[in-house]
């Protein structure tokens, strides 16, 4: 079975660095962490769950490690595997910035628990918020498939309803991005309901309008019957 996307170095190189230096530095971090880590922040940037540096440690690098591997897997098992020629640049991107984005989260979130001065409060929203501005900002090239994209009733049932679905989604991607990255710089009590927005405006924004243009575009059917 041929892979559609076609991994090669120049594809690769980048995700197996992003990869592999989490891995190398989660021994350093494992034997500098204290007795309790700190793995998760709330709305204000304060520590609401820790873990032990072993889990704090290795956990996440062997999710980015497996995240990889599964962004590799996913085109051979996919029913409509043919269609991801068709947007596999995309995908190369998607997978690479993913990636990217996770090292960069656990090395900013280990590097704060070892004391150093890092604004998790800040850097974590900023670094989502440019994570949805970049795939909101190619993801009206994703083509119809089963795990990639905005996977509605309507978008699968129908190409049309796909594609202008994934124009719509590229935009709201990109303004909750803004409105993510946004969160740096507001004031705390602004913070959850920019959050609780953000959550609605994509949520209903992606499904709600994948259900509208269905409609439309059964209507126009109808009517050219």
């Amino acid at each position: 079975m041929s892979n559609p996307i076609k991994p090669t170095i120049k594809t690769e190189v980048l995700s197996i660095i992003f990869v592999l230096i989490p891995a190398a530095f989660s021994f350093y971090f494992f034997k500098h962490f204290p007795e309790s880590v700190p793995i998760h922040w709330n709305i204000a940037g304060q520590p609401d769950n820790w873990s032990s540096p072993a889990f704090a440690a290795f956990f996440f690098p062997v999710l980015i490690l497996g995240i990889y591997l599964l962004f590799l897997f996913i085109p051979l098992i996919d029913p409509k595997r043919e269609r991801y020629e068709q947007f596999k640049n995309v995908y190369h991107i998607f997978k690479t910035v993913i990636i990217v984005f996770m090292s960069l989260i656990y090395f900013a979130t280990s590097l704060n628990a070892i004391g150093y001065n890092i604004p998790i409060s800040s850097v974590v929203p900023t670094m989502v918020g440019i994570l949805f501005v970049i795939i909101g900002n190619y993801m009206s090239k994703i083509k119809s498939n089963w795990f990639v994209g905005i996977r509605t009733p309507w978008t699968l049932s129908s190409e049309e309803a796909w594609n202008k679905t994934h124009r719509l989604g590229g935009k709201i991607f990109i303004l909750g991005g803004l409105l993510m990255a946004s969160e740096a710089f507001v004031p705390l009590s602004w913070r959850m309901p920019i959050f609780v927005s953000i959550i609605i405006l994509i949520t209903v924004g992606t499904t709600g309008g994948s259900y509208i243009i269905y409609l439309k575009e059964q209507k126009k059917k109808n009517d050219n019957r």
